[in-house]
């Protein structure tokens, strides 16, 4: 049973930085990709950033390149997300994902559908 748990949400300051961390325990296999959407009220689910453990790469969604980065520290089985110079428009719920044998290319991050497992989310606001 794949289980993802996300942490560090909560208020940010305009302009200041995030750090978000997704715990993951379960997964038996190394063909995955692991991202972080995100969700703002009345809005559709985005993707933020992806990473892909079986190639090492990650993709970032556009409106966030230069500001996002994505990590994993495999010792701990954890991924994180951290992001510069939050705006008004970061503000949403994070979710956590994991997706069984996906192919990550940018497209991933604008396809929820392909995730297999998420967490529950953690809610981000940003405020000045």
């Amino acid at each position: 049973q794949v289980q993802l748990v996300e942490s560090g949400g909560g208020l940010v300051h305009l302009g200041g930085s995030l750090s978000l961390s997704c715990e993951i325990s379960g997964l038996t296999s190394d063909d995955y990709v692991i991202c972080w959407f995100r969700q703002a009220t009345g809005k559709e689910r985005e993707g933020v950033s992806c990473w892909s453990e079986k190639r090492d790469i990650t993709y970032n969604e556009y409106s966030v390149e230069g500001r996002a980065a994505i990590s994993r520290d495999g010792a701990k089985n954890t991924v994180s997300l951290r992001m510069t110079n939050m705006q008004p428009e970061d503000t949403a719920v994070y979710y956590c994902a994991v997706g069984m044998h996906v192919l990550l290319n940018q497209a991933t991050l604008w396809s929820p559908g392909l995730m297999n497992y998420w967490g529950s989310g953690t809610l981000v606001t940003v405020s000045s």
